[in-house]
């Protein structure tokens, strides 16, 4: 090194040689070399009488640049010459007379500090690579593993552990970091080796200093816990923890502040959760080895942490609170499996319930409105405090039953002047009592008189104290919750339905300020008129008009909202209407007369809105232009309205399951007229989705309500729902077929005679066009779901019995229908629409096989439902471990033996002996044994056939 140069690194006076200076200064720190040169300058002057201290501080600098950027990717024999540096450096620090001056040294110490830092990082690797349970290894690796830490143990982990002693007592106060960072060594190591090594007075000593010392307390509360949770014999991990809880409790680490900082109660909160918990498995395993004196001492020490566990379950933080959930819930559940609770135990109890009622309430500040990461995470919590409460029920159901009614009684008098989270909270546990007391068929008020006595007075408080007028929405949704969780209680008392209707009805209901509250109401309405149905006749005509406004149809348009509820809100309030309507004590013609009133308005504005959009709809694809693209939006608008229409009067449909309700009750014009309605759509020039899927809907809901009177619309309704020859139309066009031929069967014959050809073209060619987008998952599922769509729609016609529909076809399509379930069975790598086809040509087998079939129907049988038996299991995608593809093959076997059946022995044996099995190049014998399970019961047979293709697959 140039010695002279460098010294005028720090002599300004002279300019052009301070830069040469600097130059030659970063050529070092940039070279290969410059730092063996710093090195041996450092050792070489060291021992020398006078240096100059700036030339050692820049030398220095070459150094630490070469262990932060170099030292890693250095060779080894560059890596122990720089050990052997260090070595020196601290020999000659320790000889010499007179000490370097200290920016030297701090430098000095910042490059140990570096190589200790590398040294963890090793260290570290090792521990992920090695020790980390949480990697999966295979056994040679695991093995590998085992050998490692085996020879770590025995050359030097003991100097291992001598190191991290040194780190952590010299850089205490001067590199915290450091300090931190081998405090998380120490605890990942100490799952594997000697806990003696750690667990002594040195250590403890210094990690008891470090919990009072700010910047290191968090990473030594991190390293007690792993010291707790190394794995121990329990009576041995039972004295460490006691030993280290009596050592942290005498230095008064326990006695906190609990206003203290947040992270660092985490910390140590994270700490006595471990040390509740490692007693709790201790208590465990003794109790399973029988050893139960030492289980109940470990019993109390565990009972003797529960108050500190309290502290930190009740701190006003909820990550705090959270830490130590696990140990608090472990307690409960061990104090589940005692046989009765004694004194201290139940006053536990009662303090963790009190927490309970406490922790559940919101912050005045929780904002309901918005789903925030900080509110999913409260509520998360909440949930862990309700299965915390249920378990605490279980424990003593009294205890709970009767502080809740004391919280309830306490709140609801005066709700007037208590914040929302107070009244939320007790009504939500008045809510979760329902949920936490064994119940039958859903009554707490039969059965068992002490809950009846208790639950009753709390609901009749609830429904006569006004609490669902409180101005917070988080408190009407629970109000109304409770309604409906409770609704049994109205069958006793059914003097609280009238108010309780108001309620729902009125500005803190179903006209709330907030929507969210309106949209839940809405639905819970509908299940309080279904509950109470029976007591509602002598309200019904009055709730009818006040639901009046809340029934109009109004497009949706941009800009302010003009209606109270959504459309998908709306559908609640219709369906509830008609349940009223139909489960009235009144005659058939008020009934039908009420449910005109319902429906017409509908009806009306459907015909409008109709009108309204043929008029704004081009004739002809050629027709649109510059007008149109204004009235598209409007046109949008409009047909999400119009099947919004037909969504609303099948829901108010729901009350009836058959024909002969709606026949009974008067109201079957009603619909028969509202159908008529719905299907004047037939005169829009183009397929408008929304339209279709809402006469689907509502032609689905006929189906159950309605009898042979709907079947004269099945065809005018095909044609609007079949307008569109899409494939994802098609795939919702024939469930609705498939639930009226089951529904109607023979009585749909003429029908699907006209319409099978037109059916079965439109889904081959919507097929046919979607087979070009094979890259297009979307594309591919919307197909395969399609495919399964025809598939059943042929099941079904074929299910039914309705052959002549087949038979009637043009042979040409006959035989193209045939030929496709074949090639379902086969082809399709889709073992559901697989069962499917091979289930309908077992059907068809059994229908056309004989004698009564038509003539080319054997030939096909042996041309292709034959092979197909064979073919589909000896694909690559026929996987015969799947449970679907398992029932395809079951019925593939099937239909062999339906072919068996039906054709007799001699002619399908002779068969397959002669012309099929020698094309599968098997032998005779295997032939022969084929032939013979056949043969067999048909149990047998099936087992045979999975064992045949599995053996002939090589699987």
């Amino acid at each position: 090194m140039d010695l002279q140069l460098l010294q005028f690194l720090s002599n300004p006076s002279d300019a052009n040689a301070q830069s040469r200076a600097l130059a030659y200064f970063e050529q070092l720190k940039s070279s290969d070399t410059g730092w063996q040169l710093a090195t041996n300058t450092l050792i070489n002057t060291s021992a020398g009488p006078s240096v100059n201290d700036h030339v050692k501080f820049f030398a220095l600098q070459v150094v630490e640049v070469f262990i932060k950027q170099s030292y890693q990717k250095s060779s080894p024999s560059q890596q122990q010459a720089m050990k052997h540096f260090l070595s020196q450096w601290i020999q000659l620090q320790v000889s010499q007379p007179v000490q370097d001056k200290v920016f030297i040294r701090n430098k000095a110490a910042q490059i140990f500090a570096l190589v200790f830092y590398l040294y963890l990082r090793v260290l570290l690797s090792i521990d992920s690579e090695v020790v980390d349970r949480e990697i999966l290894h295979s056994k040679e690796e695991a093995d590998r593993n085992t050998l490692i830490k085996d020879h770590m143990r025995e050359t030097c982990v003991d100097s291992l552990v001598d190191s991290w002693y040194h780190i952590l007592s010299v850089y205490e106060t001067s590199n915290t970091d450091l300090v931190c960072q081998t405090l998380e060594i120490v605890g990942a190591y100490i799952a594997w080796i000697n806990i003696d090594l750690i667990a002594n007075m040195r250590f403890v000593d210094l990690l008891v200093r470090f919990l009072r010392e700010h910047p290191l307390r968090e990473a030594a509360a991190d390293c007690l816990h792993d010291i707790v949770a190394k794995g121990m014999d329990p009576v041995a991990k039972t004295k460490l923890v006691e030993s280290l809880f009596s050592v942290l409790d005498s230095a008064g680490i326990l006695n906190i502040d609990m206003e203290e900082d947040v992270d660092y109660l985490c910390k140590l909160a994270r700490l006595i959760n471990c040390i509740g918990l490692q007693l709790a498995l201790s208590w465990t395993k003794l109790k399973k080895a029988g050893d139960n004196d030492s289980a109940c001492a470990v019993m109390q020490l565990l009972e003797s942490k529960i108050p500190l566990s309290f502290r930190f379950l009740s701190h006003s933080d909820d990550d705090v609170s959270a830490t130590v959930m696990d140990f608090v819930k472990e307690y409960v559940q061990m104090l589940k499996q005692k046989a009765a609770l004694n004194e201290t135990e139940r006053q536990q109890v009662e303090n963790l319930l009190f927490i309970i009622f406490e922790k559940t309430k919101y912050d005045e500040g929780f904002y309901f409105d918005r789903d925030g990461e900080e509110e999913a995470i409260f509520l998360e919590y909440r949930k862990q405090l309700r299965t915390l409460f249920d378990n605490v029920a279980i424990l003593d159901r009294d205890l709970v039953l009767n502080r809740v009614r004391d919280l309830v009684n306490m709140t609801l008098p005066r709700w007037q002047t208590s914040s929302f989270a107070e009244v939320e909270a007790a009504l939500t546990f008045l809510y979760q009592l329902g949920e936490a007391l064994p119940v039958s068929h859903g009554n707490h008020f039969s059965g068992d008189a002490a809950k009846a006595s208790a639950l009753q007075p709390m609901m009749q408080s609830l429904l006569s104290c006004g609490v669902s007028n409180y101005p917070h929405p988080a408190v009407t949704l629970c109000f109304f919750e409770l309604v409906v969780r409770y609704e049994k209680f109205f069958l006793v008392e059914p003097q609280y339905v009238a108010p309780t209707l108001v309620a729902f009805l009125d500005q803190g209901g179903m006209r709330h300020a907030n929507p969210k509250v309106r949209s839940r109401v809405a639905y819970l309405f509908s299940r309080f008129v279904r509950a109470v149905k029976a007591h509602m006749t002598d309200y019904t005509e009055d709730v009818l008009r006040r639901l009046q406004d809340l029934l109009v149809l109004i497009p949706v348009e941009s800009g302010p909202q003009t209606v109270l509820l959504t459309h998908d809100d709306q559908l609640f309030i219709f369906e509830t209407a008609g349940l009223l309507i139909t489960s009235g004590n009144f005659d058939a013609e008020i009934k039908r007369n009420l449910m005109h009133s319902l429906v017409s308005p509908v009806l009306e504005k459907f015909a409008v809105l109709l009108e309204e959009l043929i008029r704004l709809t081009p004739q002809s694809p050629n027709a649109v232009g510059a007008a149109d693209a204004t009235n598209q939006k409007r046109r949008a608008i409009l047909a999400q309205c119009l099947s919004h229409a037909m969504s609303a009067v099948a829901w108010s449909s729901k009350a009836f399951t058959n024909s002969q309700n709606i026949k009974a009750s008067g109201c079957l014009s009603v619909y028969l007229k509202a159908l008529e309605v719905f299907l004047r759509a037939i005169q829009l020039p183009e397929v408008v989705p929304e339209i279709q899927a809402g006469l689907r809907q509502y032609l689905h809901r006929m189906t159950v309500c309605l009898g042979e009177e709907l079947l004269p619309f099945v065809p005018s309704a095909s044609q609007v729902l079949l307008k569109s020859s899409s494939v994802q139309s098609l795939s919702e066009y024939i469930p609705l077929i498939n639930q009226i031929i089951a529904k109607f069967k023979k009585q749909v014959v003429p029908f699907l005679t006209q319409a099978f050809a037109p059916i079965i073209s439109a889904i081959f060619n919507a097929l046919a066009a979607s087979a070009a987008a094979v890259n297009d998952e979307e594309a591919r599922l919307e197909r395969q779901s399609l495919q399964r769509s025809y598939f059943s729609f042929i099941a079904a016609i074929v299910g039914s019995g309705l052959m002549e529909v087949l038979a009637s076809q043009d042979p040409a399509i006959l035989q193209q229908v045939l030929v496709s379930l074949v090639q379902g069975a086969v082809e399709y790598p889709d073992p559901v629409a697989q069962k499917t086809c091979f289930s309908t040509l077992r059907r068809l087998v059994e229908i056309w096989g004989g004698k009564d079939g038509p003539a080319e129907f054997v030939e096909f049988v042996y041309k292709q439902i034959v092979p197909a038996c064979f073919l589909a299991p000896l694909r690559d995608t026929f996987d015969l471990n799947d449970a679907q593809t398992t029932l395809a093959l079951s019925e593939s076997a099937l239909c062999l033996r339906a072919i068996l059946e039906k054709r007799g022995d001699e002619e399908l044996i002779t068969f397959l002996q002669t012309q099929y099995l020698p094309t599968l190049k098997l032998n005779l014998q295997q032939s022969q044994e084929f032939c013979m399970a056949l043969r067999s019961d048909q149990k047998l047979f099936k087992s045979y056939y999975k064992m045949f293709f599995q053996q002939a697959r090589g699987l």
